[in-house]
């Protein structure tokens, strides 16, 4: 069975599209990213959330920007701290190659030799 991890029906939340299994919309998570909060940390606040559906919601939100502007910088990448690289790991392949998952500094960075 395939999940479906943004959903949108007229009966649930006015149709505005939300993340399956929870009462959060994909603005919701979006406006949760731009004022600071990581994927990590929204984990932790909704435990009901899964990675893979906030990432899912994010890849709507870079699909749809004319719904979700606000959210988006010039460049269309999301506004906010993204997913670290050990978690686009984690993540399935063609999530791993949307636009604006990490964080602009999300980089791996090299630990010196001892």
């Amino acid at each position: 069975m395939t999940i479906k991890w943004v959903k949108s029906d007229p009966l649930v939340m006015n149709g505005e599209p939300f993340c399956y299994g929870t009462r959060l919309s994909v603005r919701n998570l979006l406006e949760m990213r731009a004022h600071g909060l990581s994927p990590s940390e929204m984990l932790g606040q909704h435990p009901e959330l899964r990675l893979v559906g906030i990432a899912e919601a994010f890849r709507f939100a870079t699909q749809h920007p004319e719904r979700y502007a606000a959210f988006l910088d010039p460049d269309g990448a999301l506004r906010g701290p993204g997913f670290t690289p050990a978690q686009i790991t984690s993540l399935p392949e063609h999530l791993r190659r949307v636009a604006g998952m990490t964080s602009p500094a999300a980089t791996v960075e090299e630990t010196p030799a001892a």
